[in-house]
This record gives structure tokens, sequence and C-alpha cells, in this order.
């Protein structure tokens, strides 16, 4: 009956994507000395919720649907284009609004500025995302074990 009202896929991987959120709180704290709880809420850091969530979700699929399933196919792709996006698009965006804060202080403080372009193409380090990765594939064996 437990069984029916509980989606243990879903489960599984909102609890993957919630221990990555709660675990930047006290890492965080380890690497920069300073509580931040309002990290539970924000995007970036490490580990990558962003990892977590798609690995999860994808080697449960795999695990449950079979890794050579059309779903199977369609999460590993998405999974693919979440990690690379988190580790390039966001974190360039990152990049850009650290040096518009710069340009911006400085403006307001009357000093000249030096001429450094952008680059034009935010997100996570490679090692947040591999740890997101590593979280997500730990959550979805431990479920898997567990509920099967």
């Amino acid at each position: 009956m437990v069984e029916k009202l509980i989606n243990p896929y879903l489960l599984a991987i909102l609890t993957a994507w919630l221990t990555a959120q709660i675990l930047k709180i006290p890492i965080h704290y380890i690497t920069n000395h300073e509580w931040r709880f309002n990290l539970f809420l924000e995007s970036g850091g490490m580990p990558s919720s962003h990892s977590t969530l798609v690995t999860c979700t994808t080697l449960l699929i795999g695990l449950h649907e079979g890794f050579h399933s059309a779903a199977f196919a369609v999460a590993l792709t998405m999974s693919f284009v979440v990690i690379y996006d988190a580790t390039h698009v966001r974190r360039e965006a990152g990049f850009h609004a650290e040096r518009l804060n710069y340009i911006f202080s400085e403006l307001m403080h009357g000093h000249s500025l030096s001429e450094d372009n952008l680059r034009e193409v935010i997100g996570h380090t490679p090692n947040q995302v591999f740890v997101g990765a590593l979280l997500g594939i730990s959550i979805a064996l431990i479920y898997h074990l567990t509920w099967y």
C-alpha cells in the first residue's frame, strides 16, 4: 500500500536534490568559515545540485528501465545538456556579474577602468560537478538497493 502512495523514483530524486542543497551550507562553512543558510535556496556552490539531480535520475532510469531503453538515452542526453550548461554557460555569467560589479564600484569611486574583455560564452567548477554526480549516483544506488 505504501508503495502505491510513494513514487520511489521521485522520492530518490527529491532526496538527491535536497541533500545537495543542504550539504552546501556546511561545506561553505568549512571552506569559508561563514554560515550562509541562504545557500539552501541558491544555485551554484559545492556540490552541484544540478549534477546530483540529473545523475540520480539517469541512473535510476537505467537501473529500472534498462540501460538500452529510450528513456535512459533521453535522460543521459538531458544530463549532458544540464551538466554542460552548469559548468560553462552559468559559470561564465557569474564571471560577467563579478566584472560588472567591479566596473560599477570603480565608476562610483571615480576610478578609471581597465580594458579587459569579458568572455561572451556560469555555474559550477568541474570539482563541484564531479562531487554532485557522485552524490547523485550514491543516492540512486542507495534507493535502488533499499526499494528493490
